[in-house]
């Protein structure tokens, strides 16, 4: 058997947690793989029951299974507690607690969805994107102060620090995926200000010199912003720091029409853990209306990187090509004409397509 801890979270978790389990199964059904699944909690959902967003029994059962599936944590209802005990601090208590250095977000432009772009079909055609981000380091966990007072004036401070064996092992990271793929790495920092980001760069090309077979670039991270609406067929493996990688990797789901399509997993410790990037949408959740696709193509990577079974993985991904194909939309990617469906008719049409 293989043992898959579900953490739905908070908001539209549960939602989108329940449609990439239910294909899972179906998979399972296919593929006898032998899947068994075990709920917990964390986030605000965790916050509520134990006082704690993050507790010792969940970070051990997740080091004790084969892989994580992650809904999504916080919502306005928490926004005003101990900051030690927000939501978001069980994400990352988990990629520490579990050594998850790198996030995996592969972005697709679809031809289905192609028109639902804010770019141009004639720009963003084509475009196929794999965005390594370091995970567990940078300003989001560089020393940092809430507020303190100096000469009478608050103030509040984070830190960016990133050290060279951090820097080497996400490069590497990227550098291999790149050898799956087109063979090119376009490395994002600010080096022309920061020295975490001169660290960054000069690391990157020392690590660039084991891998004679791939193409390395480097963009400072506003250019590579405005780069991702010019042209984002240029791209194909990005590698970035925390913070930019966040940032960036929004503003590719934006060019390919919705948050609620991207999924991804974070690699690199005791057991990955896979998650849409899409959050906790407070405003949706309840209503039946997420996209699960996110979610489920998650579920994929899952099968590809923690189960090693590519061809269940690959099976998950044509169901949501011909559902797509097929005119199926969730409410942030319809359109006239098409067939306007909910979570759980969405998850039901990509399970009938396996």
């Amino acid at each position: 058997m293989k043992k898959i801890v579900v953490i739905p979270g908070d908001g539209i978790g549960k939602e989108i947690t329940d449609s990439a389990v239910a294909v899972l199964k179906k998979i399972d059904e296919k593929f006898k793989i032998g899947l068994e699944f075990e709920y917990h909690d964390a986030g605000g959902a965790s916050y509520d029951k134990y006082g704690e967003p993050l507790t010792a029994e969940t970070l051990d059962a997740c080091k004790a299974a084969d892989a994580v599936l992650f809904g999504a944590v916080g919502g306005p209802k928490w926004d005003n507690i101990e900051v030690s005990k927000r939501p978001e601090k069980a994400l990352f208590g988990l990629r520490k607690g579990l050594g998850l250095y790198g996030n995996l977000r592969p972005v697709k432009i679809y031809d289905a969805l192609i028109d639902g772009s804010p770019l141009k079909k004639e720009i963003v055609a084509g475009a196929d994107i794999l965005i390594v981000r370091e995970l567990v380091g940078g300003i989001y966990f560089g020393p940092r102060c809430e507020s303190e007072f100096v000469d009478g004036v608050e103030r509040a401070f984070d830190t960016e620090v990133y050290s060279v064996p951090e820097i080497e092992r996400i490069a590497r990271l990227a550098f291999e995926s790149a050898r799956k793929r087109r063979k090119k790495v376009t490395s994002v920092d600010k080096a022309n200000v920061l020295a975490s980001s001169r660290l960054w760069r000069r690391v990157v090309n020392e690590i660039s010199k084991e891998y004679d077979d791939i193409e390395l670039n480097h963009l400072y991270v506003d250019n590579c912003s405005a780069q991702l609406a010019i042209k984002p067929t240029q791209f194909d493996v990005v590698l970035s720091s925390n913070m930019f990688s966040d940032i960036l990797s929004d503003e590719f789901a934006a060019i390919g029409g919705s948050l609620g399509l991207l999924p991804s997993i974070s690699i690199g410790g005791i057991t990955n853990l896979a998650e849409a990037i899409s959050g906790s949408a407070p405003d949706i959740a309840g209503k039946g209306i997420a996209n699960p696709i996110g979610e489920i193509l998650s579920a994929a990577l899952l099968l590809r990187y923690s189960l090693k079974n590519e061809n269940a993985a690959q099976a998950i991904e044509s169901a949501v090509d011909k559902t797509l194909a097929d005119g199926y939309r969730t409410a942030d990617i319809y359109k006239d004409g098409l067939n306007r469906v909910n979570t759980v008719e969405m998850t039901n049409a990509i399970i009938d397509r396996i």
